[in-house]
């Protein structure tokens, strides 16, 4: 559709070439241009590292928590939260090889995505994965802008670490669950990218991991 609107648009300029027209085909063009940036997917040469996580999504880590989990597993983990602003890449990548064992989706508000209340009570889909290093978990979490979360996986799916799994649209956050005994290779403040930049060193436990 915005393809269309900016051939429109062009049509118009070319055969009724007037200041008005003119600049509707530059301001229909720019914001062409703008969503076209947005959605962006660049291809990633992923390197599974042994025993790392990675990133599930590009952006800044804004706070690193240990975190009772109680209303999917019931469980400690250390969670990872990054904001990603309208500049970054908004695909969401698997940040270990694993199964995937839930998906869902839970509706809510649109706080912004660096608050404390958007991980709680804003839109977000929630994807829990079995791995060898135990359980973990990633949230998809909108803002004000983002006003929808997409995720492709489905329960039961083999998922590879980098595997490209989701999308948020416009500003957002993601969260990344993780064992308590996780060895952090990441800082508050640092910038990540999805599927590459290494976040936390894993401790094996083979019995809940699930081919």
């Amino acid at each position: 559709m915005p393809t269309f609107i900016v051939l429109l648009t062009l049509i118009g300029a070319i055969y009724a070439p007037q200041a008005l027209t003119i600049a509707l085909f530059v301001f229909c063009l720019v914001i062409w241009g703008l969503v076209l940036y947005f959605f962006r997917d660049p291809d990633r040469e992923i390197q599974h590292l042994p025993h790392v996580a990675v990133s599930p999504g590009d952006g800044v880590v804004t706070d690193i928590t240990t975190y009772r989990e109680k209303e999917y597993l019931d469980m400690d983990f250390i969670r990872i939260g990054i904001f990603l602003s309208i500049f970054d890449v908004h695909v969401q990548r698997a940040p270990l090889k694993g199964k995937v064992d839930f998906v869902t989706h839970q509706k809510g508000k649109n706080h912004p995505a660096f608050s404390p209340e958007a991980s709680l009570e804003n839109d977000q889909i929630v994807m829990g994965i079995k791995t060898k290093y135990g359980m973990i978990m990633v949230k998809q979490i909108s803002g004000i802008l983002a006003r929808k979360c997409i995720n492709f996986a489905g329960v039961g799916d083999q998922i590879q670490s980098g595997q490209r799994y989701g999308l948020i649209k416009f500003g957002s956050r993601v969260e990344l669950f993780l064992p308590p005994d996780a060895k952090m290779l990441c800082s508050v403040g640092d910038k990540v990218k999805g599927g590459l930049t290494p976040v936390a060193e894993m401790k094996e436990v083979i019995i809940q991991y699930e081919q």
